[in-house]
């Protein structure tokens, strides 16, 4: 090799030994991992944030003297804004460029952060939460066209994407194990302390560690759209949510819903018509694409549609505490894991989906042994509760990664950040739309039971589809 092949193949990156690729960033090479490990983190984090008042939500409510209705609201605040405004995050990440809009959003959902354990009452924590979400929903889809600069080639794409979908999942995981450990060790403020310290060093990491990605002068932000379907999506969210409390045709729930539902049938409407659209009618026309967010969004249900019933169960039935509660999760973190590491050497070899299909039939395993015991406090929790347990997120991992290969197979470069929105609001609004269903069926036993049949009629659509190509190795 000539002095100026070398000088070339230096200031195109290089790999190490073990194949993976390092970019140059002014005088220092840094492997393309690292930048991969700080948005994975930010990634669990927001997911992680969702989920983090599910286990201590019985205490602010005996703190704060809140009403049912109330618990319900202040739980969904910071994902109905989160998903409300993806779609929005998305096309700002594809306009102004990625690290720009995640550095921003981290500003906000780091504030937000900060400012919820120290309010006084529920008013500003409820303000606190939905600032929350909207800080996520500028950091979720500029994380995913940061991840699509890593990796630009789609081979290397399609596995980092195999590791990213089960990251979601075992944030939320997360969110479940450690808030009650950190609720029982200090209070529920103190769960506020991982997405502050996440923040903090994500903004003192991403300038070293992440491409600053050029903007896209060109393109419009379509405000019309991203008004109609940001207010469509919170609306209609917010009646599904209030459901819980409130009768299907009650007012409560049905003037947000009904309003929601036009506004989002309105935005549909206007982005057939609209030359530069927030959402391309195209992107959701491919098939793959629908199954791979359909798998997202009901994986992501049944997982939270788990939480919420047993974390209620081992609680209010069993009389356990929250510490009590978290750990009985841990053989789900740990089947999570080991699914996890699983997911991407599988998708190489057999696709993105055959392995969407087999997760998604494990998933329905392991809800329909949960439906069978009907979660009765008289259950032993070793063998009656642990194998389903097990089972579910042994599934959901596998058709969490690759469901998002498939929703975002193909996807040009200049539609990262939108994918990332798309992908996202799946995750966000699977469990609002599906829980809230599946939770006004009746008891406990037929919600699970109808969720089971849910994953077990998508896994035989998934599998009889017809599938994309291998990704050629096996991890990111």
């Amino acid at each position: 090799m000539t002095a100026t092949q070398a000088d070339a193949t230096t200031a195109k990156g290089r790999e190490e030994s073990d194949g993976t690729p390092v970019r140059t960033t002014g005088s220092h090479r840094r492997p393309v991992r690292y930048g991969f490990a700080l948005l994975g983190g930010i990634q669990m984090t927001l997911i992680f944030t969702l989920a983090s008042l599910a286990v201590p939500l019985p205490r602010i409510g005996a703190e704060l003297r809140l009403d049912r209705a109330d618990l319900i609201l202040l739980s969904a605040a910071y994902g109905l804004t989160f998903a409300g405004l993806l779609l929005l995050g998305g096309r700002l990440a594809d306009r102004y460029g990625g690290r720009r809009i995640l550095t921003t959003g981290l500003l906000v959902f780091g504030a937000a952060s900060a400012l919820a354990p120290l309010t006084p009452g529920y008013e500003a924590l409820l303000a606190a939460r939905f600032g929350q979400g909207v800080g996520a929903a500028l950091v979720a889809p500029a994380a995913m066209a940061l991840l699509r600069s890593l990796f630009p080639e789609p081979a290397a794409y399609g596995r980092a994407m195999a590791t990213w979908g089960g990251l979601s999942v075992l944030g939320a995981t997360a969110g479940n194990l450690l808030s009650g450990a950190i609720a029982a060790a200090t209070s529920w403020r103190g769960t506020f302390a991982v997405p502050i310290a996440a923040a903090l060093a994500a903004l003192l990491l991403a300038p070293r560690l992440l491409p600053a990605t050029p903007p896209e002068r060109g393109r419009a932000l379509d405000l019309p759209g991203a008004l109609l379907a940001t207010a469509g999506i919170t609306l209609a969210s917010l009646g599904l949510v209030l459901t819980d409390a409130h009768p299907w045709l009650s007012a409560p729930v049905l003037l947000p819903l009904l309003a929601g539902i036009a506004l989002l049938a309105a935005f549909g409407v206007l982005e057939r018509r609209t030359a530069d659209p927030l959402l391309p009618p195209d992107f959701l026309r491919d098939g793959r694409r629908a199954l791979g967010l359909a798998a997202i969004g009901l994986t992501a249900a049944g997982t939270a549609t788990v939480f919420v019933l047993l974390s209620l169960s081992f609680q209010q039935g069993r009389g356990w505490d929250e510490l009590r509660t978290s750990a009985a999760f841990v053989p789900f973190a740990a089947a999570l894991l080991a699914s996890g590491r699983l997911a991407g050497p599988l998708i190489g070899r057999y696709g993105p989906g055959r392995v969407t299909a087999a997760g998604l039939g494990t998933a329905a395993a392991g809800l329909g042994l949960l439906a069978a015991t009907g979660l009765d406090a008289s259950v032993p929790y070793a063998y009656g509760l642990l194998p389903g347990l097990l089972l579910l997120p042994a599934g959901g991992a596998l058709s969490f990664a690759g469901g998002a290969v498939l929703a975002t197979d193909g996807v040009p470069a200049h539609r990262a950040g939108l994918a990332g929105g798309v992908l996202n609001t799946a995750m966000e609004l699977g469990p609002t739309v599906i829980l809230a269903a599946l939770l006004t069926l009746g008891g406990d036993p037929v919600s699970l039971a109808v969720a089971a049949a849910l994953f077990a009629a998508l896994a035989g659509v998934t599998i009889r589809a017809r599938q994309p190509g291998r990704v050629s190795a096996s991890g990111a």
